[in-house]
């Protein structure tokens, strides 16, 4: 292995360094945790989250989002800081990087940490330089802003545990969907050491909770709760099968949010996808988060939005309308009759609106101009709604029909569209996994 290592180098160049390498983690989250500042330190948390600012490349970023390090022992094929790449290789120390958070902070420029790493010698080895970080800015420093922290696969359960007491959020990242597309990709990582820190987390900050209820001054463990991030494009999983798998994390680890991050060619290797020009598969990735938002807020299951005749989603509509359209024997629904429920399944209704129309017809009847004063998307909605019995327009309950209205086009769609036989962006053809595959990583 070919290195080229820096022994002398500013904080300056290191933050250049090890920020742009942090940039492919989108695991990161700022909202979920409440905590007042007393007075003495500096910072405090609100539930509404942190002002959101993005990145060069397009990617949400809302702290000082940094690396410990790029150096790494693993050799994951797609990530830009494998052992095997000639890469310029730095660390900080914790003492860097408390001072980067403290005086980014005072200038206003941030509200919080975002802290990954790279491997350095081993998991614990590493766990202990970020709990020397987080202890050195909560206890010495006086820092009560938000802290978001990567627990690292492999490292003792007490260090796991010592560092969760002083961060806000914790993640794990799953990285691919699959055990055969881990062994493929990363063949230092083991399914295993990957959730054995999410259950820890989950159970200590169950336990934790109690805690609290009992003794009211109880420190909090992980107060955020946990996410992880799932890497799309880089193996031929589907929609169907990453879907499935985000759905068993929230219900067996209880997650706070799974992160989709549409893979990024850096590396030239055998086992990744060949380089096309086209750029990483954004569309498909923004359809992953709009079926992730279906799961936790409008009572979707991923079986309802995909199966295995249809494995990937509509490249031209979102799973909502994708899902109505497939059903039309469930519409048109009645605005003023149907529950709260049944009116999350209407495209165009979102959760504050379905909310407001069960609150406004109490009072009255509502009609189709009430609708959207209440935020209700009517050039989406009023294929699927009626008021009183009327539909707003003309309008037949054909799924052609109602397809080219909402894609805008007076043509008829090809059976490549009406046939729900939909070509997703996929950088493999011709390649299936077996169902058991996807679940298998859960057990």
């Amino acid at each position: 292995m070919a290195e080229i290592i820096q022994e002398q180098m500013s904080m300056y160049d290191k933050l250049q360094i090890l920020s742009d390498a942090a940039k492919y983690d989108v695991a990161c989250t700022s909202s979920g945790v409440d905590r007042q500042g007393d007075g003495t330190g500096m910072g405090n948390c609100k539930k509404s989250g942190i002002c959101h600012s993005f990145s060069a490349d397009g990617r949400c970023i809302s702290l000082l989002k940094i690396l410990f390090t790029n150096e790494c022992i693993y050799d994951c094929k797609y990530c830009i800081n494998r052992a095997s790449n000639d890469v310029i290789r730095t660390s900080f120390t914790p003492d860097e990087i408390c001072t980067l958070t403290m005086e980014f902070y005072r200038r206003n420029y941030i509200e919080g940490l975002f802290l990954s790493s790279g491997i350095l010698k081993t998991p614990n080895y590493t766990m202990e330089l970020i709990y020397a970080v987080l202890y050195k800015l909560r206890r010495e420093c006086n820092f009560q802003g938000y802290i978001h922290v990567k627990a690292i696969p492999g490292a003792d359960q007490e260090l796991i545990q010592r560092v969760g007491f002083l961060a806000d959020r914790m993640s794990v990242n799953l990285e691919l969907a699959t055990a055969e597309s881990l062994r493929l990709l990363a063949p230092h990582k083991s399914r295993k050491n990957i959730l054995a820190p999410m259950r820890l987390v989950q159970q200590k900050h169950n336990d934790n909770k109690l805690e609290i209820v009992q003794y009211k001054n109880a420190p909090r463990f992980v107060p955020a709760g946990q996410s992880t991030q799932m890497i799309i494009g880089a193996a031929p999983e589907t929609d169907y099968q990453i879907l499935n798998v985000a759905e068993s994390l929230y219900k067996k680890f209880e997650l706070k949010r799974v992160f989709y991050s549409a893979f990024v060619s850096v590396n030239e290797d055998s086992a990744l996808p060949a380089r096309t020009g086209e750029g990483p598969p954004l569309l498909r990735e923004h359809r992953l988060y709009q079926a992730d938002w279906l799961l936790r807020y409008y009572q979707f299951e991923a079986r309802e939005l995909l199966d295995e005749k249809n494995p990937n989603f509509n490249v031209f509509l979102d799973p909502k309308c994708d899902w109505a359209i497939k059903h039309l024997e469930y519409f048109p629904v009645e605005v003023n009759r149907a529950d709260y429920n049944t009116l999350l399944r209407v495209p165009g209704i979102g959760v504050k609106s379905a909310a407001r129309i069960v609150k406004a017809r109490r009072m009255g009847t509502l009609q189709f101009e009430d609708l959207k004063k209440m935020g209700v998307v009517l050039k989406r909605a009023l294929y699927f709604l009626t008021c009183n019995g009327r539909m707003m327009y003309k309008t037949r309950i054909e799924e052609d029909y109602i397809m080219r209205n909402l894609l805008n086009t007076k043509e008829k769609l090809p059976d490549s569209v009406t046939g729900m036989t939909y070509r997703q962006l996929s950088l493999f053809d011709d390649v299936t996994f077996r169902e058991a595959q996807v679940f298998s990583i859960l057990e």
